[in-house]
């Protein structure tokens, strides 16, 4: 089973990106499962969604303690709250910003996980080029799947359009799209700065 759990805030689409990855698994014949947890139904406050995939059955339904992957799409959490518990040494760290990990102050990350395997992608601005609104959760599953490999582009490209019909989805595609090429080659530039 592949666990994954998302940190925001509401109003940024974090529900909205477990179910949508979940309906990505799902396309390519997984079992997979999505829901929320959160406090107070406001916008700005913290909110987290979980989502899991499997190629069997999921019978189990509590919120996600021991992720495989951890997709943080606001970084004004990342010092409020540990979003790197249960995540094991092992895991996928995807984060939506243009600064670098040392530069968010996480340089110890790199001791703590797999260099490898973290990897920051600016999806609000790309979906703010793409859809003209700061809502990077479309574009942060196709940055998913380019570190993952757990869904397809195309499985989330689906997905999105079902989610969003016409030209909202595919205006949120084209976003993901972008994010899965930015994450493509920041992965090939770590693979090359790690063979020199």
């Amino acid at each position: 089973m592949f666990q994954v759990r998302i940190h925001g805030r509401g109003g940024q689409g974090v529900v909205t990106a477990a179910e949508v990855l979940s309906v990505a698994a799902f396309d390519e014949g997984r079992y997979a499962q999505a829901f929320p947890s959160f406090g107070s139904e406001r916008m700005g406050a913290p909110v987290v969604s979980f989502c899991r995939m499997d190629d069997h059955p999921i019978r189990t339904r509590e919120p996600v303690m021991e992720p495989d992957a951890l997709i943080v799409q606001d970084v004004t959490l990342i010092h409020q709250i540990d979003l790197f518990a249960g995540l094991s040494k092992d895991g996928y760290v995807l984060v939506n910003t243009s600064r670098s990990f040392d530069e968010l102050g996480l340089g110890t990350l790199s001791d703590r996980f797999r260099h490898d395997r973290l990897v920051s992608c600016p999806a609000t601005e790309l979906a703010l080029e793409h859809l003209g609104r700061p809502l990077p959760n479309a574009a942060l599953l196709g940055a998913f799947s380019a570190l993952t490999a757990e869904v397809s582009l195309e499985a989330v490209g689906m997905a999105v359009r079902l989610r969003y019909p016409g030209a909202v989805g595919d205006k949120n595609a084209a976003a993901a799209a972008d994010a899965h090429r930015f994450v493509t080659l920041a992965m090939e530039m770590l693979d090359h700065a790690a063979s020199d």
